[in-house]
């Protein structure tokens, strides 16, 4: 569990909005994908997260037909901004995998960049889902990694009784934080807080792509808040 009694205490609750916590989910290694583009924006990014209070962030890039990013490549920019970056967070590399038509042919060679050790971050269209989605999913599973599926709110095609089959089947389901706010539409938002208040979320990410996003995490952090002091995101 990465959460515990992180809120417990009054001191908590006057802490920086995202004190202790890790974002599992971002897109601030530079110029590899749609986030981030230059090391410029990219430490600057770090920096105000240092302001937030996080303790470590997931650097999470793209990987799908459309930006066809490899591990070894992810390796070497991911090392160079380390060598730059001289704050106090904890950076770590995974990936986020979209499931397309080359998703099966990375699995096979077991070519990732796994987040949590053995989790596999995924994302699907937003608007219909992959062929033989469950089935693509159980592979994962029989490959030795667990599923995080990045952002299921966002999903229009999902409602409460897909998500509720995904969980039972042993996928984990990623918050994006921004879309408490509404920062997604409305739809997403509903979503996000009724996945939030029956406990079926593990961990919270940002999505952050531009330095501008940093504004908008500081001001949905007391959402996030309420949720995990309730004991609403189960943790990994």
């Amino acid at each position: 569990m990465i959460f515990g009694n992180l809120f417990k205490s009054n001191k908590a609750d006057s802490a920086p909005g995202y004190a202790g916590l890790t974002d599992s989910h971002s897109h601030i290694l530079p110029g590899v994908d749609d986030g981030i583009r230059s090391m410029e924006d990219s430490l600057a990014v770090l920096a105000e997260y240092e302001k937030l209070g996080f303790k470590k962030v997931w650097l999470t890039p793209h990987i799908m037909e459309d930006v066809p990013n490899t591990t070894d490549a992810l390796k070497k920019r991911f090392a160079e901004l380390k060598a730059e970056y001289k704050g106090c967070l904890t950076l770590d590399l995974a990936s986020e995998n979209m499931l397309d038509n080359l998703f099966l042919e990375r699995l096979e060679k077991l070519d990732f960049l796994p987040i949590y050790d053995n989790h596999l971050l995924v994302e699907t269209s937003y608007f219909s889902p992959p062929m033989n989605l469950t089935d693509v999913l159980k592979q994962i599973m029989s490959a030795g990694f667990i599923p995080l599926l990045a952002h299921p709110e966002r999903y229009v095609y999902m409602d409460m009784d897909m998500y509720r089959e995904l969980h039972d089947m042993g996928v984990k389901l990623q918050l994006n934080v921004l879309s408490l706010s509404g920062f997604y539409g409305k739809s997403a938002k509903e979503k996000s807080h009724k996945l939030a208040k029956h406990g079926m979320y593990s961990v919270f990410g940002s999505d952050l792509h531009r330095l501008s996003q940093t504004e908008h995490l500081r001001h949905v952090s007391a959402e996030l808040k309420k949720y995990i002091k309730q004991g609403n995101l189960e943790g990994i």
